[in-house]
């Protein structure tokens, strides 16, 4: 059977198996539908087939073995939006590239048994199809790159952004100091409003140096040592109400939330719940922190009363730069933040094997919830 003809008669089968090897992708796999991983596989596999039956002569063929292919109509292949869409699904040019690998190996292997014998057609049809699909990942690559870079300039540049806010708040205390004879109220006003510039500041760098290990590879580093939750919970509210000193939490926490933790990381990843529930929560109603006991694990839930999140937008608010209209005071981060807080959050659940969900309605509120096992399961080794 021709190798173009197998690919439209099998193209179930092939996805079936592009959308399993997909799904190990982790972690950016594991929050995605079936159809997200899919996403343009089968447009992918039905230009390839096209372009294996499609007539080449060789001076085309020495144009595509130099990246040289025919422009796609509109500049826009299925291969290069799949590469867009899987940076914005966060996966690394690695498990993009390996997509592809996974890709070509499933046809070979799937395809060769129904090859009698081979012949110079068959040798043409299986260089032709290594072209496409070395075609499609550089179309995946460029679309994903370009992407790539635009995020990072402008991730640089609402960096600059919101970190002058809280240094304009310190450069103005510092002139007020300088400038006039201030008592003790005057004085520990101001030594609040730096403090809590200097807490602001220290936040984002906390969550950029976090958010810059995972899209280096290694995933988010810990430490892991026997930890009690509650103590974590109660040290992180004390530094959220710092920063939010207008806003009431509330705290109900069970006995026996001892587990292996990281302890600073999960500090990190409960203020940076409790700051956004606080910055997006309705003015006057408090904040509420669940912490509770299971057998193999612990769960923590943060709530606010806050403006119901839209159901197409719980999962894109866990990505960078993604930030929906809050309530925020005067000081906060504005609108236009780098948005770090929840992905990092999410990065730590899942570092320490757990999960960090968010569910929102006008009865219930917004409630994020970290679920943590007590201890961490054992790694799978690699082969």
């Amino acid at each position: 059977m021709r190798l173009d003809r197998f690919i439209n008669e099998r193209m179930e089968e092939i996805l079936t198996e592009w959308e399993a090897f997909a799904q190990t992708l982790l972690p950016a796999a594991s929050q995605m539908t079936d159809l997200a991983l899919r996403d343009h596989a089968r447009q992918i596999l039905q230009a390839i087939a096209l372009d294996i039956e499609t007539y080449q002569d060789p001076e085309q063929q020495i144009a595509k073995s130099q990246g040289l292919a025919p422009d796609t109509v509109d500049g826009e292949s299925a291969a290069s939006i799949h590469g867009a869409l899987r940076q914005a699904s966060n996966f690394s040019l690695l498990q993009l590239s390996a997509e592809y690998r996974a890709l070509r190996a499933t046809v070979l292997r799937l395809w060769l048994p129904q090859v009698n014998r081979m012949t110079s057609d068959v040798a043409d049809e299986m260089v032709r199809f290594n072209e496409a699909i070395d075609q499609a990942l550089a179309e995946s690559v460029v679309t994903y790159s370009g992407r790539a870079d635009h995020m990072r300039e402008l991730f640089l540049a609402i960096l600059g952004h919101d970190l002058r806010a809280p240094l304009s708040s310190m450069s103005m205390a510092g002139d007020l100091l300088i400038r006039m004879q201030v008592d003790a109220t005057q004085a520990g006003d101001i030594g609040a409003r730096v403090k809590r510039g200097t807490r602001l500041m220290s936040s984002m760098v906390d969550d950029l140096i976090g958010y810059t290990r995972t899209q280096l590879g290694g995933g988010m580093p810990t430490q892991l040592r026997e930890v009690d939750v509650g103590d974590v919970c109660r040290a992180a509210l004390a530094d959220a109400h710092a920063t939010h000193p207008a806003t009431r939490f509330e705290i109900e926490a069970d006995e026996g939330l001892g587990g292996q933790y990281d302890a600073v990381r999960l500090h990190q990843l409960l203020t940076n719940l409790m700051v956004n529930a606080a910055q997006y929560g309705t003015r006057g109603a408090a904040v509420r922190i669940e912490a509770r006991a299971h057998p193999d694990a612990v769960t923590v839930a943060v709530t606010n009363d806050g403006p119901v999140i839209p159901s197409d937008s719980l999962e894109s608010i866990f990505s960078p730069l993604i930030q929906l209209p809050g309530e925020g005071e005067a000081e906060e981060r504005p609108r236009t933040s780098l948005g770090l807080g929840l992905f990092v959050a999410r990065e730590i659940a899942v570092a320490h094997g757990g999960t960090l969900t968010v569910t929102s309605s006008a009865e219930c509120g917004t409630s994020f919830t970290a679920h943590l096992p007590r201890a961490p399961a054992p790694k799978n080794a690699e082969g």
